[in-house]
């Protein structure tokens, strides 16, 4: 995660230099903008940024010595081509000093996160990881699942490699620990256990089924077991076992057996044995035909906590080492460090990436390559699945690459599609309008690139299926000429899917000759007879159709992606309809905020009273001066 005062301590406003050159698309003239940085340059530590003609960021890095360090790139002999590219399009830089190295690597990693240039090694998967946060803000802690900002006060364990991985953990916890898991509000008032307490996942504090003692020891066990303890854990229960069996209170073991069980099959779920390794990250490096593959392992505790395969992008012609230390730091700036990182090679320059790894976690990091013992065969049993998930990936690529070459032929595209944006309407009886569009390539869905519109123009009508396609793509077009006429940004879609007939696809069409956008193929989908899935109908302009065979990849695929938009439409529809519902009236006059909102509904008890009140009755409502009384009443009666 993000160090929450590093913007503090860069202060990139302070410390900004920017020189602009001329917008010649050849490397002599990138040479020469960077040449006018270098005349005001300091040799001081630091970060620069290449930008574009357009300002577009091109390439974030680090150096000791900011001018040693870009002097380099007006040596073009030198280069490779990939930078001698990099440098051809280069027209500005920014550049930012720090007080050491370790920081510019810390900004560098943060720069490339926010920026994503595309000379950079970058790591694709954004999805943040989820922990297991036991909160400490009630006098009975509660253990749930975590994602995001750590602000919440209490104990944080992970990170966990998937959603999955924590689910299973914290089912196995709750009927091990019994700690509750429901909100603050719900445990405030509850006057009688719920579920969780019959089934014997919580031990119901909410209604004094147990004392905070009681309570205080299991949340004591828990975070035992969390940091590696579960060998004492073990032996706890198994002692008051056995105590409450000789005493024959035969319900009592039961609950003990019940929790020893959840505590061993924790233990037998372990994917590797990480006997010896207390705190540890394991990162294991793969490389086959340009591809690049990073099997990590997270050790918390002496437990797997889970392992994920990573694949980054831009990494052809980069050394490996460098390509893991790009990998590192750009995995911790989401992650904190533990004390020790695990990896099958030395990145580039270790040392260095170890000091900045230290600075963020508040304590030493260390860096190691394993030679023997148990963490020498982690790192083999990490190797192993860096190949077998490098190898899938292959298998995968090779088989999407098939499947959009046959979407090719089929909808007589000039070349596999990259960027495909589908496009559905929802609604109930005209309410609620709502567009949606997502994005799919030939790695998957892009959920970052989704996006909903609101059907709000007035000439608009309610439930009309063409008028809302012709507004949503309207505004989708008109931004994507305004932001990017010239097609560079990769934002411009090769293929758009429409859920719809050979009416849609010709509306479709008129709106995008209308705005002069003539190179956008366009396909629609129709369920055919019956709406059987599986008979769908494909519609190109000109009124001609296809289908494929029921056992088609390609409609599966095709099927899917539909579905997908189908889905996502669904969701902002009643996302919608949901804000509605617990819309207020006042939320429409001017000059009301939530505070004044909130008193007038205290005073007169409802939003139906507020708008039949007097002026007089207004004035008298507290925090309400005569002129906003005024704008109230205005308001509700202007036309009366």
């Amino acid at each position: 995660m993000s160090d929450p005062t590093s913007s503090d301590r860069f202060n990139e406003e302070k410390s900004a230099y920017t020189v602009r050159g001329t917008d010649t698309p050849d490397l002599e003239a990138g040479v020469a903008a960077i040449r006018n940085v270098l005349k005001t340059l300091p040799t001081r530590p630091g970060v620069y940024r290449m930008h574009d003609a357009r300002g577009d960021v091109l390439y974030v890095g680090k150096a000791r010595a900011l001018k040693n360090r870009v002097s380099n790139y007006t040596q073009v002999t030198r280069l490779p081509k990939r930078l001698s590219r990099m440098v051809a399009q280069t027209r500005s830089m920014t550049i930012v000093t720090t007080n050491s190295e370790a920081e510019a690597l810390l900004l560098e990693a943060q720069l490339i996160k926010r920026y994503r240039p595309p000379y950079n090694v970058l790591l694709r998967d954004d999805k943040s990881f989820p922990f297991i946060l036991l909160r400490e803000d009630n006098d009975f802690p509660r253990i749930q699942k975590h994602r995001g900002a750590r602000r919440a006060r209490g104990q944080y364990f992970g990170p966990f490699a998937s959603a999955g991985s924590v689910t299973q953990t914290l089912n196995a916890l709750q009927k091990l620990f019994l700690l509750r898991s429901c909100t603050d509000s719900f445990f405030a008032n509850r006057d009688r256990p719920c579920l969780l307490y019959q089934i014997k996942r919580c031990s119901a504090p909410c209604v004094d089924r147990v004392t905070a003692a009681e309570y205080a020891e299991l949340v004591a066990d828990a975070k035992a077991f969390l940091t590696g303890k579960s060998t004492q854990v073990q032996k706890k229960l198994g002692e008051a076992m056995t105590a409450a069996s000789d005493a024959m209170e035969f319900e009592t073991a039961a609950v003990y057996r019940d929790r020893l069980r959840a505590l061993t099959f924790i233990q037998g779920s372990q994917a590797i044995n990480a006997e010896g390794v207390a705190d540890a990250d394991i990162f294991a490096f793969d490389t086959k035909a340009n591809t690049v593959c990073i099997q990590a392992f997270f050790i918390r505790g002496g437990q797997n906590w889970g392992h994920r395969a990573f694949f980054p992008a831009h990494t052809a012609d980069v050394p490996e080492e460098e390509v893991l230390a790009s990998f590192l730091m750009q995995f911790y700036e989401e992650v904190p460090p533990p004390r020790l990182v695990l990896v099958d090679r030395q990145p580039a320059e270790a040392e260095l990436l170890a000091t900045a790894l230290s600075e963020r976690a508040g304590r030493k990091v260390r860096i190691k390559v394993p030679q023997r013992g148990e963490q020498r065969k982690l790192m083999e049993q990490a190797r192993r699945n860096a190949r077998e998930a490098l190898d899938r990936r292959l298998a995968e690529s090779t088989t999407q690459g098939r499947i959009f070459q046959e979407m090719a032929d089929l909808f007589e595209l000039e070349a596999p599609p990259d960027r495909i944006e589908v496009y559905d309407n929802s609604h109930i009886m005209g309410t609620n309008m709502v567009g949606a569009m997502i994005v799919a390539g030939p790695e998957g869905f892009r959920k970052g690139s989704y996006r909903k519109f609101n059907i709000k123009r007035p000439e608009t009508a309610p439930g009309d299926d063409f008028a809302m396609m012709r507004e949503v793509l309207e505004r989708r077009f008109a931004r994507l000429e305004k932001e990017d006429p010239e097609r560079r940004s990769g934002e411009w879609p090769d293929l758009l899917l429409i859920d719809g007939g050979k009416g849609q696809v010709s509306a479709v069409c008129n709106v995008l000759e209308e705005m002069g956008v003539q190179d956008v193929p366009v396909v629609g989908i129709s369920k055919g007879p019956d709406r059987n899935a599986g008979r769908e109908h494909f519609h190109l302009p000109g009124g001609r159709e296809s289908m494929l065979p029921l056992n088609s990849p390609l409609l599966f695929h095709l099927q899917r992606m539909r579905d997908e938009a189908h889905r996502f439409a669904i969701g902002a529809h009643r996302a919608k309809r949901a804000a509605g519902f617990t819309r207020s009236p006042l939320d429409d006059v001017p000059g009301i905020g939530p505070a004044r909102k909130k008193a007038l509904l205290m005073h007169f008890g409802t939003a139906r009273a507020v708008r039949a009140a007097s002026l007089e009755d207004l004035e008298r409502a507290p925090g309400v001066s005569r002129t906003m009384a005024l704008a109230i009443h205005d308001h509700f009666h202007a036309g009366k």
